[in-house]
């Protein structure tokens, strides 16, 4: 993304840099603005370069001008605001805390309060994200930009159906809006409405707007067994148009699924390959490598022993982990279908904690350390707040599940904070849990997925990782075999509900029927009852994939 600022901000940005969106008039009584700094020409010249260099991607020199700005001009709120876009995707901490001083100090600029709201969001920090980008919308009715990341925030907070009304009114504003247009089926697909999903996004593609991602998100909304005549088409755009490298990966991503679908293995391999290719990360698997050492000569059995007893008790937390598309999305709606049991959703707060405590895989990352700065208080400290975080979503719910598949990589965080934590490892056969991961589109955060030897030697650190917090916390990680659960739904449902330490319920056999959003790859598949087609789906690509089976080594059953 050139421009990290979304056009109408940085528009609003350029003409106006330290107007207020609203007049001091129409501000509460208690909500009266600060007085603006005086306007300082140089300051302004110098914003004015930052965001220039911010759009091309000159993130420290921009940086280096915001700096400059407050060193003169101490509580420039466009400095502030600056510094917090040129974090976002890279450092979210320090974006929500710029963008938390902007808002401080000009609290009738809504453009501020949006960004602080969006940054929240990107922390799955659903009540303040949801606050900020409200009071956005106090203070700016119309603003279009807000309307969506309200209706955003609701869809991630598994509120839905109170997304659909913004997006809605969105379109009544502007009838093209991309993010209102794409918002709108996306939400009604998290609702598993895929027949009104697919209308809009048919109204989005035959409007010419953000075509790449329409027909990604079209493709999804059913399994297709006649070939559409999508498929032509965006064989067509592919062809004839220029999307730019991330929009040319979703086509052939999407011209990939159709031809799964229509079992033409060959054709849909060689699409996901060169939308692999268009995408270009690199993965550094050495550092991934030497981070995983770290994790396993850190977390000793006995480490994670000694310092669990600072922990919380609570038995509300369950993480359900495991490699993406290994049936995490599947093992949730069986839990979440229990009406004692709440499904959170995949939720960064845990990433967010380990972050905060220098956890991160880095190639500077110094885990012993940084594990040694755990104090029993701050386990109490960050273990309680985690327990409130989770209460807000489900105030009366026993059991709380996040998703979020790579917390198989902070097992031994989870077994100190939450020694009574509930930890289903979902396990799934090698080749095709790998290839499913491959077909998609995922974010650059899953860049390892990309190249089929890649990917093999993750699954294979992942598998290591793995065993390690078997010997770390023995008997306490629950493995549920997407195998077993499509071979046996019951007898694994029973299995798994009984280690949640809750009585049977048979809602939990028709997971398909339950409400609420779901807001992964999985959305379709999981309102459909338990069905076998995915079971060693790899043999259709046998001849494409030997990269990825040498990889996996002795882990590939072949």
């Amino acid at each position: 993304m050139s421009n990290r600022l979304p056009p109408a901000w940085a528009k609003h940005l350029k003409t106006q840099p330290s107007a207020r969106a609203v007049s001091p008039k129409a501000a509460s009584p208690k909500a009266q603005p600060k007085v603006n700094p005086p306007r300082n020409q140089a300051d302004d010249m110098l914003l004015r370069q930052a965001l220039e260099l911010q759009k091309a991607e000159q993130l420290p020199e921009a940086e280096e001008l915001c700096l400059r700005v407050l060193a003169r001009t101490p509580n420039h709120p466009l400095a502030f605001y600056i510094l917090g876009t040129l974090g976002i995707g890279y450092d979210d901490e320090k974006a929500l805390r710029y963008f938390a001083r902007a808002a401080a100090e000009e609290p009738q600029n809504p453009y501020y309060h949006l960004s602080l709201g969006g940054a929240y969001l990107r922390l799955s920090e659903f009540t303040p994200a949801i606050r900020h980008i409200q009071h956005a919308l106090v203070l700016k009715p119309d603003l279009l930009e807000a309307l969506c990341a309200l209706g955003d925030a609701y869809k991630a907070f598994d509120k839905g159906e109170m997304a659909l009304p913004l997006f809605e009114k969105a379109l009544k504003i502007d009838r093209n809006h991309p993010v209102a247009r794409l918002g709108l089926p996306r939400a009604l697909a998290s609702l598993g409405r895929m027949d009104e999903a697919a209308v809009h996004l048919k109204e989005a593609i035959d409007r010419r707007i953000a075509i790449p991602a329409a027909y990604s998100a079209l493709v999804h909304t059913r399994k297709f067994t006649e070939e559409p005549p999508e498929l032509a088409a965006i064989l067509t755009e592919l062809r004839d148009m220029d999307h730019g490298s991330e929009g040319t990966a979703q086509l052939h991503y999407a011209a990939g699924k159709l031809l799964n679908d229509l079992r033409r293995y060959q054709e849909a391999m060689d699409h996901f390959k060169r939308g692999n290719q268009a995408r270009g990360k690199k993965f550094d698997l050495e550092t991934f490598r030497r981070w995983v050492d770290a994790l396993i000569e850190t977390f000793t059995p006995e480490l994670v022993a000694s310092m669990a007893s600072y922990g919380n008790p609570s038995e509300v937390p369950v993480f359900v982990v495991g490699m993406p598309r290994s049936g995490t999305t599947l093992t949730e709606q069986i839990c979440a279908s229990h009406p004692h049991v709440h499904g959170a959703g995949e939720l960064s707060k845990l990433r967010r904690i380990a972050n905060g405590l220098g956890l991160r895989d880095s190639p500077d990352a110094t885990i012993a350390k940084s594990v040694a700065t755990i104090t029993p208080e701050l386990t109490k400290t960050l273990a309680s707040e985690h327990i409130a975080y989770l209460r807000e979503r489900a105030p009366d719910a026993l059991r709380i599940v996040d998703k979020m598949p790579h917390n198989f990589e902070l097992i031994g965080l989870i077994g100190i904070l939450f020694p009574n934590a509930r930890i289903i490892h979902c396990r799934r056969d090698a080749i095709d849990n790998c290839i499913s991961c491959f077909v998609l589109q995922f974010s650059e955060a899953h860049s390892y997925s990309s190249d089929l030897q890649t990917l093999g030697l993750y699954y294979r650190e992942y598998d290591r990782l793995m065993r390690h917090w078997n010997n770390v916390i023995p008997g306490r990680i629950l493995e549920n075999r997407y195998e077993t659960l499509i071979e046996n739904q019951e007898e694994q449902s029973r299995r798994v509900i009984d280690y949640l330490g809750l009585r049977w319920d048979d809602a939990c056999l028709r997971f398909f029927d339950r409400d609420g959003s779901v807001n992964t790859y999985s959305h379709w598949q999981v309102r459909q009852p338990i069905y076998k087609s995915s079971v060693k789906r790899w043999k259709n690509y046998e001849s494409e994939i030997r990269p990825l089976i040498e990889a996996l080594g002795d882990l590939a059953d072949t």
